[in-house]
């Protein structure tokens, strides 16, 4: 059954299981520009933004690395997403419509101009959805930046692509069993970001740590690269966020204040942290925190007011701080751009706090049934979470395993000396 504009459109991160395509709709120009806009943020946020952000990150001799990974994915992805990926991601799956969709939709079949839905063409709807795809297994690149073979990246990339990253989005957004407990998860919380986290996790866990870590100062080589591309995050995710209402409406009004005042607050918390443990702030710092605070408010920003966002972003500069020093210099682990205990840590920390902050009494803009209570709906998402986690680590860890059984994961310990730059590519990013 269609559901309603309040829980649809309003509700902007429940209404891709309900979205009914026909050619019996007039399309809104308004609400398809602004698509057409998000989409454009979001594809901005992978490039240059994300690239521009690890690129600087990582030392001199790896920064084309960084560019060449996140620009095949992007085109790897877009490929595949219009082949068959979109239709397993929000295709009908028949008897198996619970865990993943069918390939009816293969090569975009039957969606053409007239397809439109709540307004909207689903050519758009598939594009801004593509955008979400891409950015993804990019964020992954983060947890094994320095070390890992171009071949595996794109093996990686394609293989996670199929087997992790569509069903969990068909699970949350195109109509499966998560959507059908009730799980809240607006922008990508779980789908993106516990996701990602994960599956960045078991990367570093399985190429272990890079030559040198943690003895050896591995500092970010160009901080003005990286300032740059977190100005572009900053501004790409309001189409990642308020994009997700699908329409120029109220919501994604709210969405697009809430998920600013996350990345302000989660700035000024990192900033903070930092101040006080080492006696200055850093641009590092200070954009972290903002990556912080915008992943973390991702599920919930179009569920609850900008002072629940404040509080969301303050919490999460705080608690992917300690998650980030944690990581590193407690268990050693060579996460190298920090995905997990920013983008998992922060996604796991968002999606429960949907569950608190959506609620009516605290200001939020309610749950996904008029029957959910608190509890209820916090139970569901510890499922979203715990699902989402083991199933992206768990295809993750077997995807690695098999990737280094045929073609070998691992760059040798003179081609990590040397740089991924002059190894796999040819070329230097700094001919001076």
């Amino acid at each position: 059954m269609k559901i309603g504009i309040k829980y649809g459109i309003g509700l902007g991160g429940m209404v891709f299981p309900t979205l009914l395509w026909g050619a019996d709709e007039t399309v809104n120009l308004a609400n398809t520009a602004w698509m057409l806009t998000s989409t454009t943020l979001v594809l901005f946020m992978t490039l240059p933004g994300l690239a521009l952000f690890y690129g600087g990150i990582v030392r001199t001799k790896n920064v084309l690395s960084i560019f060449m990974q996140c620009f095949a994915i992007t085109c790897l992805v877009s490929v595949l997403w219009f082949a068959f990926v979109y239709s397993l991601a929000f295709g009908e799956g028949g008897a198996l419509q619970d865990w993943i969709g069918g390939l009816g939709k293969g090569f975009l079949s039957g969606v053409g101009v007239e397809a439109v839905s709540n307004g909207i063409p689903e050519t758009v709807f598939s594009a801004f959805q593509m955008t979400f795809a891409i950015i993804t297994p990019a964020l992954v690149i983060g947890g094994f930046a320095e070390r890992m073979k171009f071949s595996a990246v794109l093996w990686f990339a394609v293989l996670w692509l199929v087997l992790v990253y569509a069903p969990v989005c068909h699970w949350v957004w195109g109509g499966g069993w998560l959507a059908k407990m009730g799980f809240m998860d607006f922008a990508g919380g779980a789908v993106v970001h516990v996701n990602a986290g994960a599956a960045a996790l078991v990367a570093a866990l399985v190429l272990g740590k890079r030559r040198g870590f943690p003895h050896t100062l591995m500092l970010p080589h160009n901080m003005t690269m990286v300032f740059t591309g977190a100005a572009m995050l900053w501004v790409g995710w309001f189409g990642f966020n308020a994009g997700s209402a699908l329409a120029a409406n109220g919501s994604a009004g709210m969405a697009l204040l809430s998920t600013h005042m996350a990345a302000a607050a989660g700035s000024l918390a990192w900033m903070a942290m930092e101040w006080v443990r080492h006696g200055k702030p850093s641009i590092l710092g200070i954009v972290t925190g903002m990556v912080a605070g915008l992943g973390t408010v991702t599920p919930a920003s179009g569920f609850i007011t900008p002072i629940g966002a404040l509080l969301i972003g303050f919490l999460a500069g705080i608690v992917c701080y300690l998650a980030t020093q944690f990581i590193k210099r407690t268990l050693m682990i060579d996460d190298s751009l920090d995905v997990s205990p920013v983008h998992g840590v922060g996604g796991v920390l968002g999606t429960l706090l949907t569950g608190v902050l959506a609620a009516p009494f605290l200001g939020g803009l309610g749950y996904s049934t008029p029957e959910a209570t608190m509890a209820s709906q916090i139970g569901v998402q510890l499922i979203g979470i715990a699902a989402t986690a083991l199933w992206s680590g768990g295809f993750t860890y077997l995807i690695f395993k098999g990737v280094d059984a045929t073609i070998g994961l691992r760059v040798s310990a003179e081609e990590e000396t040397e740089g991924l730059d002059l190894v796999f590519h040819d070329e230097k990013g700094y001919n001076l």
